[in-house]
C-alpha cells in the first residue's frame, strides 16, 4: 500500500476519499485548516510552502499518490479568495510536491475540478488567461475587480460564482497541460481530474443555501437521474484515478455529476479535430 495526500481532508469529498483510502489500506496525510495531520491555509504561498515542507517530512520524501480535494464554493463572498484557493492551492501544492511522486514506483495525482466549468456562463477568459500565466497577485486583483463591477441582484447568494467557475476551468486546461508535459508524464506521473456536479457536501448546501431535502427537479441545473451525489461517489472516483493499475489514463477530465453536463451539452464532447 502506498502514501497518499488528500488535502480537504477534514469534510466533504476530502473526508471521503481519505477514508474510502484508508480503508484499502493506504497510509493517508490529510491537509486541511483543522484537524489534520497537516494543519495549513493552502490559500496562501506560505501555507503552501509549510504544507509541502510537513507532508515531505512526514512521507520521508515519497508519495504514491496526491489528491488535491480542497477548495471553495461560489458561496465565499471574497472572489479573490477564491482564485488563491482552488487554483493556485492545487497547481503551486502538486508542483511542490512533484519530486516525491517522482520517486515512487506508480505516482498518481487527481485533482478536483467542477462541472461548473462548462455549465455556468460567467467565465472570464481574462482570468483564466492570469491563472494559467502563474499570476496570483494579478489574477487576486481581477477576480475582486471583476466582482465588483457585477450588479448586486447577479451576486445574491453566490457571490463568487464566476471567479468559481473561472478556477474550475482553469484548473482543469491546467491538468490537461501539465499531464502531458515530460516533467509528468515521461516520468510516469498520472494527472487526472473529477468534475463533481451537485454533491451534497457543505461547500454545495452553503452556496445554495438549501438543506438535504431540496428536491432535485427544482435544482437550477438538470438532474437526469433525480438524484444528488455523496461524497462517497467523488471519493470512489479519486481512489481509481490513484491505484497503480490505473497505468494508461493521463489529462482526462472525469465529469462525475448525474449526467448534468450531458443534458446541457449533449454535443460539446467529444470535439472533432478540424484542420
Amino acid at each position: 500500500m502506498g502514501t497518499i495526500v488528500v488535502t480537504g481532508s477534514a469534510s466533504g469529498m476530502g473526508a471521503a476519499s481519505a477514508e474510502r483510502l484508508r480503508a484499502s489500506g493506504h497510509r493517508v496525510i490529510g491537509v486541511d485548516l483543522r484537524s489534520a495531520d497537516v494543519v495549513a491555509d493552502l490559500g496562501t504561498p506560505a501555507g503552501r510552502r509549510t504544507a509541502v515542507a510537513e507532508i515531505l517530512e512526514l512521507s520521508g520524501g515519497v508519495l504514491d499518490g496526491v489528491a488535491a480535494v480542497a477548495g471553495v464554493g461560489p458561496s465565499v463572498p471574497d472572489a479573490a479568495a477564491v482564485a488563491s484557493i482552488n487554483y493556485f492551492g492545487p497547481v503551486e501544492l502538486l508542483d511542490g510536491l512533484r519530486g516525491a511522486l517522482e520517486r515512487s514506483d506508480a505516482p498518481r495525482a487527481v485533482v478536483i475540478g467542477s462541472n461548473s466549468a462548462s455549465t455556468v456562463p460567467m467565465i472570464d477568459d481574462e482570468l483564466v488567461r492570469l491563472m494559467l500565466s502563474g499570476d496570483e497577485a494579478a489574477s487576486r486583483e481581477h477576480a475582486a475587480s471583476a466582482q465588483s463591477a457585477l450588479p448586486a441582484e447577479a451576486l445574491g447568494a453566490s457571490p463568487s460564482i464566476s471567479a468559481y467557475a473561472t478556477s474550475k476551468l482553469a484548473l482543469a486546461h491546467w491538468v490537461r497541460r501539465t499531464a502531458v508535459t515530460p516533467a509528468w508524464g515521461r516520468r510516469g506521473i498520472l494527472l487526472n481530474a473529477v468534475a463533481p456536479g451537485a454533491v451534497l457536501t457543505p461547500l454545495m448546501t452553503g452556496s445554495t443555501g438549501a438543506d438535504r431535502d431540496f428536491d432535485p427537479d427544482s435544482f437550477p441545473t438538470p438532474m437526469p437521474l433525480g438524484i444528488f451525489g455523496e461524497p462517497e461517489d467523488i471519493g470512489f472516483w479519486v481512489e481509481q484515478f490513484l491505484r497503480p493499475e490505473a497505468r494508461f489514463t493521463t489529462g482526462a477530465v472525469l465529469y462525475v455529476d448525474g449526467g448534468t453536463d450531458a443534458a446541457m451539452r449533449p454535443t460539446a464532447q467529444p470535439s472533432a479535430l478540424r484542420v
